[in-house]
């Protein structure tokens, strides 16, 4: 049935391409210690992950991850980046970083919230 619905969304979206976007961060051993993923659609860049070891949190890793993704998003035309955060993760950052609270899902997933949040590329 998804399949069917993005089928449909497909034909009726003014936009047709999505460009997939990815920045990461490795050790010496191959091994992923941060990074962040991301998709155009349209004049907008939707952030699905930013993530930092707890090692490496506190050393600006994230500030630069972030702000590599959100120059790849212009590049391909995107005029505003969308992401959302839960209750204990990465608002106060977020916030940092020029990100305004849009909206908030209260009770999420029961007694928590999600920010969705918005910054002017």
């Amino acid at each position: 049935m998804d399949k069917k619905i993005d089928e449909f969304n497909w034909k009726n979206w003014e936009v047709k391409e999505r460009h997939p976007l990815a920045v990461q961060l490795k050790n010496k051993s191959g091994e992923v210690i941060a990074g962040a993923a991301a998709r155009s659609f349209g004049d907008w860049l939707l952030l699905d992950t930013l993530w930092v070891s707890e090692e490496l949190r506190g050393q600006n890793i994230g500030r630069q991850l972030l702000s590599k993704i959100e120059s790849s998003g212009k590049q391909c035309g995107c005029k505003r980046c969308l992401l959302d955060t839960l209750n204990f993760q990465a608002m106060p950052f977020y916030k940092n970083q020029g990100y305004e609270v849009k909206w908030v899902q209260e009770g999420y997933p029961k007694d928590g919230c999600k920010y969705f949040m918005v910054k002017e590329l």
